[in-house]
């Protein structure tokens, strides 16, 4: 199993910045993907960018150049960089971890830090 604790989140102006963290209770070398989901009101979860065990990053179109996600493995912790912050960006943002074994494929989910953006 992965517990995962996210923080770092609030309320920022349009154009500001924020880091979110979110700390693994187990190593990430042992995690196939990590990743950074959000879900704005009456909308889907949607992925927003995500690592796996091999570096190879992936972003949402809509947060490229200005999102950054990266991973501390000392630490057990990835963080995403966000950048010209803009409204739209409002959202629950969630971090998810991907385990693989011969056996299954998991999913875990942290409790999700609320990233408010204001215009």
């Amino acid at each position: 199993q992965v517990q995962l604790v996210e923080s770092g989140g609030g309320l920022v102006q349009a154009g500001g910045s924020l880091r979110l963290s979110c700390a693994a209770s187990r190593s990430i070398f042992s995690i196939y993907a990590m990743g950074w989901y959000r879900q704005a009101p009456g909308k889907q979860r949607e992925l927003v960018a995500a690592i796996t065990s091999g570096s190879n990053i992936n972003y949402a179109d809509s947060v490229k150049g200005r999102f950054t996600i990266s991973t501390d493995n000392a630490k057990n912790t990835v963080y995403l960089q966000m950048n010209s912050l803009k409204p739209e960006d409002t959202a629950v943002y969630y971090c998810s971890a991907k385990t693989v074994t011969t056996a299954a494929m998991r999913d875990y989910w942290g409790q999700g830090t609320q990233v408010t953006v204001s215009s």
